[in-house]
């Protein structure tokens, strides 16, 4: 005798804005026992392919001397403050372009830990971590901080998926290219319109390395969502926290040493300033329930902000006591090895290694690497004295000329290792 056979249909209704391809991927199934790594790999594909959107911004001195006001307390004095407590500058400052082109997702667009979806593989990867990344500035294509439009273009370069089956995580490389618009308001006005009717085309000639102001690789990772039954209870006490932390502490004697200790206040501020709202910097129930952190983590780019600007202070001192140009910061790569919190000291070190090299980190309160990074400067005007610097002559109030236009494996530590954004 024959058995019936039932077939029930299991309704699926997926968000509108999720690609079904990339859901029906991370389902489960039985009958494949593979499934779920090779499933995986279509998220390269779908990532790498999604169109992002364009970002304008008209780039002022109100956000950078926001900025310099809220570091203020915790850097060295600069030799070119003025009377007001600003550094003088009418140009970007290196790594200040962090503060500027924010993705304006809504509220509700939000994923759970706060952060925008726009780079997001979608549930069940719905935590991120900064892992790190690099920069480089062009100064000859500097972004003047004078209220012109400005653009970014940004889009997804690579994708790569790490972990076992079911503890994967996965690592993406955004692609950011920044450039002002000559043209001013009209131009801008003919860019969003061809960005509309052909925004491909309007891409290609963004992309331009001859066009762009800052170029920047950022490298994100987004782990497996977390419940708090899961994690480590907030009550638990810092010294008996769930996993060891792995130190590697610097074998490079520093040619400057700058302790600080950042506050609560400095990371609400920060994240004003770069219109992000990621639990782990706000929220200390949630940093302690969910990601099983101690207390509010430092953001990945704040924390490169300050490595960046206490290196180029340095630079500048030393220029003035000899007398001499300070050389320009042409480019940074770097990564984030382990997390720095609020309330504790952490030491902002660098050393030169070369004539156009330094080795640049931050240690955390037990001396081991927080952040480590490698800085390539110039010093423009031997390179090239032929250069007139006609843009930065026209601006009698900077002091510095072009000194003003400077621009391990962290999966295996990524729980507890990489800043945040």
């Amino acid at each position: 005798m024959e058995l019936p056979v039932f077939r029930i249909a299991l309704p699926l209704r997926a968000p509108s804005s999720f690609p079904r391809r990339l859901l029906r991927s991370l389902l489960p199934n039985s009958s494949h026992p593979n499934r779920k790594s090779s499933s995986l790999s279509h998220i390269h594909g779908e990532l790498t392919s999604r169109k992002l959107p364009i970002i304008y911004d008209t780039p002022s001195q109100v956000q950078t001397n926001l900025l310099h006001s809220a570091l203020a307390d915790y850097l060295p004095v600069p030799t070119y403050e003025t009377e007001e407590g600003f550094p003088r500058t009418t140009w970007l400052p290196p790594g200040y372009h962090l503060i500027y082109f924010p993705v304006a997702s809504r509220e509700s667009e939000l994923l759970p830990d706060g952060t925008d979806p726009l780079q997001s593989p979608g549930k069940p990867f719905v935590r991120r971590m900064w892992a790190g990344g690099r920069m480089h500035f062009r100064p000859f294509s500097p972004l003047k901080l004078d209220g012109r439009p400005a653009v970014c273009t940004e889009q997804i370069s690579d994708v790569a998926i790490k972990g076992p089956p079911g503890d994967e995580k996965i690592f993406v490389t955004i692609e950011r290219r920044m450039g002002p618009l000559e043209g001013g308001k009209s131009q801008l006005r003919d860019v969003r319109e061809k960005a509309r009717t052909s925004p491909d085309k309007q891409r290609d000639m963004l992309n331009r390395d001859e066009y762009c102001a800052v170029i920047e690789h950022r490298n994100i990772v987004f782990m497996r969502e977390k419940h708090a039954s899961r994690s480590v209870p907030k009550e638990v006490q810092p010294s008996s926290s769930a996993s060891p932390e792995k130190i590697l502490k610097p074998t490079t004697k520093p040619d400057y040493r700058h302790p600080m200790t950042p506050s609560a206040s400095l990371l609400y501020r920060f994240s004003g300033l770069t219109y992000n709202v990621h639990k782990i910097h706000l929220d200390r129930d949630y940093c302690r329930a969910i990601e099983g952190h101690r207390n509010l983590i430092v953001h990945g780019p704040l924390s490169l902000v300050i490595m960046l600007q206490t290196l180029r202070r340095h630079l500048q001192q030393s220029a003035s006591e000899h007398r001499s140009r300070a050389p320009t910061i042409e480019s940074i790569e770097y990564r984030n090895l382990a997390p720095l919190y609020a309330e504790e000291e952490m030491v902002i070190c660098g050393a030169r290694t070369g004539e156009e090299k330094w080795e640049v980190w931050i240690e955390g309160p037990t001396g081991g690497y927080a952040v480590k990074g490698t800085v390539t400067v110039r010093d423009y005007d031997a390179a090239d004295p032929a250069h007139e610097y006609r843009n930065i002559k026209e601006d009698e109030g900077v002091e510095e000329g072009l000194g003003e236009l400077e621009k391990g494996d962290v999966a295996g530590q990524m729980e507890k290792g990489p800043a945040a954004m």
